[in-house]
C-alpha cells in the first residue's frame, strides 16, 4: 500500500472524527431530550469515548506518517500500534455490534426515539455505523504489530473495569443508568453482562489479530526474513 494513500486515509479519517466530535460538542447547552441527562456530560457514554479514541488514533497515525526513518521502530509507531490493536479496533467493533444488536431488539433500551429530535440520523450512523468500515479500511492500508495477548487483555480488562466503575458512580450519584438496558438487570445480572461484554471485546481483539495476519502475512514474512 503506497505511503501517500496511507497518509491521505489517516488524515481523512482524523478529519472526519474531529468533525463529528465538534458537531457533538456544538450540542452542549441545548435542551436535552428525554433519554439524555446532564450529569457526566457526554463522557459517560461509551459511544462518545469511542469517537475520541478513534480520533486520537488516526491523529497519532497521521503524525507518525510524517516521521522520517523506519517508522516501525520508533516509539510513536509502537504507541500507535498498541492503541489500535488493543483499544481502537476491539472497542470500535464492539460499540457497533452491541448498539445495533440492542437497537434491533428494542431501541428504547439503548437509543430512545426521543433522541432522534436531538441528533439527526447521520449523527447516529457516524457514531454507530461508519466506525466499522473505517476500522476495516485501517486493517487494509497498514499492518500493525500486536502485543503479547496477556498484556493486551490486561489493558482491556483494566479499561473495562474503569468504565464500569464510572457508570456505576453515575448511577449512584443521580439514580439513573447511563443506558436504560442496565436498569433491567439484577446485581448478578449486571456482573454477568459485564463479563459477557468483556468476552465479546476479547473476541474482537483476537479477530483483529487474525485479520491483520491474514491481510499482511506476505509483508510480515518479508520483514521477518530481513531481520534474520
Amino acid at each position: 500500500m503506497s505511503s501517500t494513500l496511507r497518509r491521505v486515509y489517516h488524515i481523512t479519517a482524523f478529519s472526519w472524527y474531529a468533525f463529528v466530535v465538534k458537531t457533538l460538542a456544538g450540542k452542549v447547552g441545548e435542551e436535552l431530550p428525554a433519554g439524555i441527562f446532564v450529569y457526566g456530560g457526554p463522557w459517560k457514554y461509551l459511544t462518545f469515548l469511542n469517537l475520541l479514541l478513534q480520533m486520537c488514533f488516526f491523529g497519532l497515525a497521521a503524525v507518525n506518517d510524517l516521521q522520517p526513518g523506519k517508522k516501525s521502530e520508533n516509539t510513536l509507531s509502537r504507541c500507535k500500534d498498541f492503541l489500535f490493536t488493543v483499544f481502537a479496533f476491539p472497542v470500535g467493533m464492539f460499540v457497533v455490534l452491541l448498539f445495533w444488536t440492542i437497537f434491533s431488539y428494542d431501541r428504547e433500551l439503548v437509543y430512545p426515539a426521543t433522541i432522534d429530535t436531538f441528533f439527526p440520523p447521520w449523527i447516529n450512523h457516524a457514531m454507530h455505523t461508519f466506525v466499522l468500515p473505517i476500522l476495516i479500511g485501517e486493517v487494509i492500508v497498514q499492518p500493525h504489530i500486536y502485543p503479547q495477548t496477556k498484556q493486551a487483555l490486561a489493558a482491556l480488562g483494566g479499561v473495562g473495569v474503569a468504565y464500569l466503575s464510572w457508570i456505576i458512580w453515575v448511577y449512584l450519584s443521580v439514580g439513573i443508568w447511563v443506558y436504560p438496558l442496565l436498569g433491567h438487570f439484577s446485581t448478578s445480572g449486571l456482573v454477568g453482562f459485564f463479563f459477557f461484554n468483556m468476552f465479546v471485546v476479547t473476541l474482537f481483539y483476537l479477530l483483529g489479530d487474525k485479520l491483520n495476519s491474514h491481510v499482511w502475512s506476505k509483508h510480515m514474512n518479508k520483514m521477518t526474513a530481513k531481520t534474520k
